[in-house]
């Protein structure tokens, strides 16, 4: 039997200080070229810049209708291959205008996306026999739904959040955001880690949360990583592609109608459970 005095040591842990810019920058460019196909089919699908309103109830559907939210900078477009996958799967989709790109506001965007919610209620929850809305959303589009969810009362109607590389957390290249589009986009600040609305979405409330939340993370995300996606609370996976990748990739749209439909158990997606704090 070894004694104490015996036992191998542990190595002190290393310090990891913070990316530098030139680091961050080059981590992009690797993010980018990891997934060079689904960026290329992700920007071709955006500069269509759709920014109207659709809704597609193709079929009587058992499950709730399904609400797609695009990210930063996305407009309406990028959600198609999504909205077609959904769809094929038996889904009716609704597709919210959040403008020609998404840079509002959080906030503002989430009162907007109130007044869609109670809009679609209103007009067809009856006739198609449902009580509840599932919400999918990209990257900022996630804090958008988060807001509405916890700050608006939103629970009340909202069945299942998934997200896909929201950063819950914040992230270091809404920086780069900043020194770009600051002048004209009040939401791409709120994006900045410690930032106010950051801090009050942490806040869950007294109201009981009823909407399952599931935070789903690119491995190979720089522009969100799956430390910045963490939300206590949530059922928190990661995949093994990037962020472009989110919106554009089979692999992430399977695992969607699984989680959707409450069985992420089967799904081949894993946990990220060391970000735990």
């Amino acid at each position: 039997m070894k004694t104490l005095s015996s036992r191998k040591k542990r190595k002190p842990l290393r310090r990891i200080n913070p990316p530098s810019g030139f680091h961050r920058l080059r981590s992009f460019v690797r993010d980018v070229g990891f997934d060079a196909l689904n960026t290329f089919r992700y920007f071709r699908y955006n500069l269509s810049l759709k920014s109207h309103r659709e809704f597609h109830f193709s079929k009587e559907s058992t499950e709730p209708p399904v609400v797609l939210l695009q990210g930063f900078l996305g407009s309406s477009s990028v959600l198609r291959p999504l909205d077609l996958y959904l769809q094929e799967n038996g889904r009716n989709v609704f597709l919210i205008d959040l403008g020609l790109v998404n840079i509002r506001d959080i906030r503002e965007s989430a009162e907007t996306l109130l007044f869609e919610i109670e809009r679609i209620m209103d007009d067809y929850s009856k006739r198609f026999g449902f009580k509840k809305i599932d919400i999918v959303a990209h990257s900022m589009g996630g804090l958008i739904a988060l807001y509405y969810i916890r700050k608006l009362g939103g629970h009340r109607l909202i069945r299942n959040l998934v997200t896909l590389g929201t950063p819950f957390r914040g992230t270091y290249a809404a920086g780069f955001g900043v020194a770009l589009f600051g002048l004209v986009s009040k939401g791409v600040w709120q994006m900045l880690p410690n930032s106010s609305l950051l801090q009050e979405l942490q806040e869950t409330g007294g109201e009981p949360q009823k909407t399952r939340i599931v935070s789903l993370a690119a491995q190979g995300d720089t522009l969100c990583p799956p430390a910045s996606c963490f939300l206590k609370g949530a059922i928190n996976r990661i995949v093994p592609l990037g962020h472009a990748s989110l919106l554009m990739d089979s692999r992430v749209f399977r695992s969607l109608i699984s989680f959707l439909s409450d069985r992420h158990d089967n799904t081949n997606v894993v946990a990220f459970d060391h970000f735990r704090t």
